[in-house]
């Protein structure tokens, strides 16, 4: 799976770990986060995520 980073902040997404604070359990793709998700650090929407290198 794919990890993702904030095009705002730089926090990266990894699915291995998930976001369970806010309510992705480890090992969901970043695809299937839900839409209305928002970066844990700095609150930007889904959209400002690209793919890590």
């Amino acid at each position: 799976m794919d990890k993702y980073v904030c095009s705002a902040c730089g926090y990266i997404y990894d699915p291995a770990q998930g976001d369970p604070d806010n309510g992705v359990k480890p090992g969901t793709p970043f695809e299937q986060i839900p839409d209305n998700w928002v970066c844990p650090i700095c609150g930007v929407s889904k959209d400002k995520f690209e793919k890590a290198k």
